[in-house]
């Protein structure tokens, strides 16, 4: 008995291979629909701030010679210490934002003993930049009108004194006893 054409192992091949292609279409096609759905439809995320704000300020604020504690007071406690690296300490800032390119900020600081060496590292915004950087991307929305016009106002019954509630009786002098008389 002759073998059915569907079940020629020449055209499972090609019916597998056209499964395949139809299958990694519509996974492509599903992907394009996806990343627009999402353009459409931006799930919050909120802000990621990690380690150490350090400001030009507070760089500039740094002498040589100063001592650790000295600089700790200044630019606060080391985001990175490393035991191979006792001399050295690493203050690394970063903030990510949606729809916003993320900051970036490196400072290294380096001592002789107890004393600061040298630093180096990015160069660092004011606090004024920063703090005007973060309110130059916050979307400014305008607040809605609070009015409330005569009209509609008149859709809701006045009230009148006995439709308010009323004040409870002043409390009296006597309290009850904090415990059952003993027995």
């Amino acid at each position: 008995m002759p073998m059915p054409a569907l079940f020629h192992p020449g055209v499972r091949r090609t019916l597998s291979l056209a499964t395949a292609t139809v299958v990694a279409l519509v996974a492509l096609a599903g992907c394009s629909v996806w990343d627009g759905a999402t353009k459409f439809a931006d799930p919050y995320k909120t802000d990621i701030v990690q380690g150490n704000f350090v400001s030009k300020e507070q760089v500039d604020a740094l002498q040589a010679g100063m001592s650790r504690l000295q600089v700790r007071d200044i630019l606060g406690t080391p985001l990175l210490t490393s035991i191979f690296h006792a001399d050295r300490w690493d203050y690394i800032f970063t903030l990510e934002r949606r729809k916003v390119e993320s900051q970036k900020y490196r400072l290294t600081v380096y001592f002789n003993g107890d004393a600061l060496d040298r630093f180096d590292g990015d160069t660092m915004p004011t606090e004024a930049e920063f703090v005007s950087n973060l309110d130059a991307v916050r979307s400014v929305r305008k607040a809605p009108v609070l009015e409330a016009s005569e009209e509609s106002l008149s859709k809701f019954p006045a009230s009148t004194p006995a439709s308010l509630p009323q004040p409870l009786p002043p409390a009296g002098d006597s309290y009850p006893p904090l415990e059952s008389p003993a027995l």
